[in-house]
């Protein structure tokens, strides 16, 4: 996959009912590597992964046209995915039409993430905790950001977080004086994108999408959670009705992940 490839990937994308933008294939591009499949001169499917560091990597976007599925093409571009990368864990998240091929290449289910999306209504916030704030992210927050996400996800990935915090706003959530969680909002598809939330508990979680919302009155706004998250219920009592659901897949060892902190909503589904 090269740059001249993404017009038409935007194209294929729209073709399978994917909101993707020509600027969100662009910032997945620059952050990966992938495949396309082509005949008679035309793009026909494609396929992406993301190296998190030496232990995870994540594989994404793969799409193929309505008018070819059925006849191989996935199956080759994850073939073709699959032997260009190595690691402990190899992760992706599986619609409903790729779930017995990814299952057929060794991937095992680790957990549903549900897809909330919608115009949802003020929260009028949510109360914080003693010593608990919100605040704008600062420029040299993003080592703290970085940290606090590889805990969570299991690996680092500095030039992704870095990639969406320039595309968009992020806030932190001061406890004690120190960041203990932090969730970033960015244009994406049909509108804004919520994701990564990262916090230590449920309550800082929703404390975060609460101040991302209410920073975003008016607007179409997707979230992304797992979940056994707790949050489903209270998106869709805000307005944000969930829409679909995906299988969390891993071929290998699953990372380990520290349990001071945890992701609580992915910055999408294919990046994680």
């Amino acid at each position: 996959m090269s740059a001249r490839d993404l017009p038409a990937a935007e194209a294929l994308s729209r073709d399978v009912g994917w909101p993707h933008r020509l600027e969100d294939w662009q910032l997945v591009h620059a952050l990966g590597e992938g495949l396309v499949a082509c005949a008679d001169g035309r793009l026909i499917g494609t396929a992406m992964w993301w190296r998190y560091g030496s232990k995870i990597i994540r594989i994404g976007m793969v799409i193929v046209a309505p008018t070819v599925q059925r006849l191989g093409i996935g199956r080759a571009l994850m073939r073709g995915a699959l032997d260009r990368i190595s690691g402990p864990a190899v992760m992706l998240n599986a619609t409903s039409q790729g779930e017995t091929l990814y299952r057929q290449l060794g991937f095992r289910d680790l957990g549903l993430i549900a897809q909330h999306q919608g115009i949802p209504a003020p929260t009028r916030q949510v109360s914080l905790r003693m010593r608990e704030a919100i605040r704008p992210a600062h420029g040299d927050d993003l080592r703290r950001f970085v940290e606090i996400d590889a805990a969570a996800g299991g690996a680092p990935r500095e030039g992704v977080i870095a990639a969406v915090l320039a595309r968009g706003e992020a806030v932190a959530l001061m406890g004690a004086g120190s960041i203990a969680g932090f969730a970033c909002y960015r244009p994406f598809g049909r509108g804004h994108s919520i994701g990564p939330v990262i916090a230590r508990d449920h309550a800082g979680a929703r404390a975060l999408i609460a101040h991302a919302i209410d920073a975003n009155a008016g607007k179409f706004l997707r979230i992304d959670v797992p979940v056994d998250s707790g949050l489903s219920d209270w998106l869709e009592d805000l307005g944000l009705a969930r829409v679909d659901t995906v299988v969390a897949m891993v071929r290998g060892a699953p990372p380990k992940r520290g349990d001071s902190v945890h992701t609580f909503g992915l910055i999408n589904q294919a990046l994680g």
